[in-house]
């Protein structure tokens, strides 16, 4: 982010000089209505401990330094910090906007084991807990969940074949531990013994799974190294033996919701695979997008192949009730991966086929003005139905799938267009350029599902 629009930037010192902390009840009392959401939050920093710092800044220390930034007295690293302060205020407005009970937080960097909450203790307490804008209040969430991750976990070795260890060699691409890992963040109570992890999950344990092939061998952007040939297997078959299928890691999150009938138990099964860019000659990140989709799949049908993080085997009991979230970085009808597994994904009768292919399909009306616009959204003109997209680049990676056996009933991307409320959280004008993405908010929408629980 290299500058900030002038007048969002006033207007939010002004208000935060005003607004109080008032939250919700951390109390959720019986409410047949829940709403489910996933947002990839752009929270990932160039390096660990920069979003500690940020998220830690009292109201008042955010205002202090936003007011510098706004007379343009602050410069290098302070002016960054400056604009990620803001780039976290519009996000919590989102938030604040949506109101999600229950939600996935891609891209918010850890420490890599995910065993504390203090960030997002920061994140509630010194963002949500404070009205971003006039039109909205402020929001607190009783439950903060982290989760350990693979992005930046080195691997020991040269995964990319390079004859370098470096962020490409990490068993999850980052350039520290902890970059780009997820986080829940609930009104209702989450079951923590019951949670099960999938991090350390092997991808050669995934039936009819295998070393990727260098099958893409006369491609001059993707060369096949000196040590390889066309047809043969990219990893050695040591590393391969070792290689997580999780890139983050997958994780079943069961959400305990009180109804007027009793208690209701919701699986949200949540993950970041990694995006389908980047291959190399064997195509390993658009074979790994679609085995980690494809892992959900299998899981909600009860297959019996996966062991999670405890050494628990099996997928999802029959019957199960379920909510599957995340950036998924596959959109069913274009762009660069495999399709096949989203759209199996999608298309599984255990899905709740209103969300997935009927009536109920999450839209916004900012998307097909981005479309249509020719200075943003420009990589996908023609895609069809623009209305489902939830990234800047015009693609509908976001998504939020409830179980077949859950009533739903409302959904919606966060993305507004120029005529609605809460368009400059998605729009700004900087360094005379429109911006759609982090300098902003984020380069994704929040995506969210509505549940009648009775």
């Amino acid at each position: 982010m290299k500058n900030i629009n002038k007048t969002l930037l006033a207007a939010a010192i002004s208000l935060g000089m005003l607004a109080g902390c008032n939250s919700d009840d951390d109390s959720k009392a019986a409410d047949p209505m829940v709403r489910f959401a996933t947002f990839n939050l752009s929270f990932d920093r160039t390096a660990a401990g920069m979003l500690t710092g940020e998220l830690a800044l009292t109201r008042t220390a955010q205002d202090a330094l936003l007011a510098r930034l706004a007379e343009g007295s602050l410069k290098g690293t302070e002016k960054e910090k400056a604009e990620h302060v803001q780039q976290i205020r519009n996000v919590a407005e989102i938030i604040q906007r949506n109101r999600p009970d229950v939600f996935l937080l891609n891209e918010f960097d850890n420490d890599g084991k995910g065993e504390n909450t203090t960030d997002l203790k920061a994140f509630n307490d010194n963002y949500l807990a404070h009205a971003q804008h006039p039109e909205v209040t402020a929001i607190s969430y009783p439950v903060l969940q982290n989760f350990a991750t693979n992005t930046g976990l080195q691997s020991g070795y040269d995964l990319n074949l390079d004859n370098q260890i470096t962020a490409d060699d990490g068993w999850g691409f980052g350039n520290y531990h902890g970059q780009y890992a997820f986080a829940v963040m609930s009104k209702y109570p989450i079951d923590t013994k019951q949670i099960r992890t999938f991090q350390n999950f092997k991808w050669k344990d995934m039936p009819n799974e295998k070393n990727p092939v260098i099958d893409d061998c006369n491609n001059a952007k993707a060369p096949i190294p000196a040590s390889r040939v066309c047809g043969g297997s990219w990893y050695a078959s040591e590393v391969w033996d070792k290689y997580p299928l999780s890139s983050k890691n997958h994780a079943d999150v069961p959400v305990r919701i009180k109804t007027d009938k009793g208690e209701e138990v919701i699986h949200f099964l949540i993950s970041h695979p990694t995006p389908p860019i980047f291959a190399n000659a064997a195509g390993h990140t658009i074979k790994h997008n679609r085995a980690e989709i494809a892992f959900w799949n299998d899981y909600v049908q009860g297959l019996n192949y996966m062991t999670d993080d405890k050494g628990t085997k099996g997928g999802l009991a029959k019957n199960a009730k379920f909510v599957i979230a995340g950036d998924l970085n596959a959109d069913p009808q274009i762009g660069d991966g495999d399709l096949s597994a989203i759209q199996d994904l999608l298309n599984n009768p255990l899905m709740n086929q209103a969300i997935t292919n009927g009536t109920l399909i999450p839209v916004s009306e900012g998307g097909p003005e981005c479309v249509a616009s020719k200075d943003t959204c420009t990589r996908y003109p023609n895609r069809p139905t623009p209305e489902r997209i939830t990234n800047s680049s015009g693609l509908q990676l976001d998504h939020v799938i409830p179980s077949a056996n859950l009533n739903a009933v409302k959904s919606g991307v966060f993305w507004p267009a120029s005529f609605e409320a809460g368009y400059h959280l998605v729009y700004s004008v900087i360094d005379g350029k429109p911006n759609i993405a982090k300098g902003v908010s984020s380069d994704h929408r929040m995506v969210w599902v509505d549940l009648k629980l009775d």
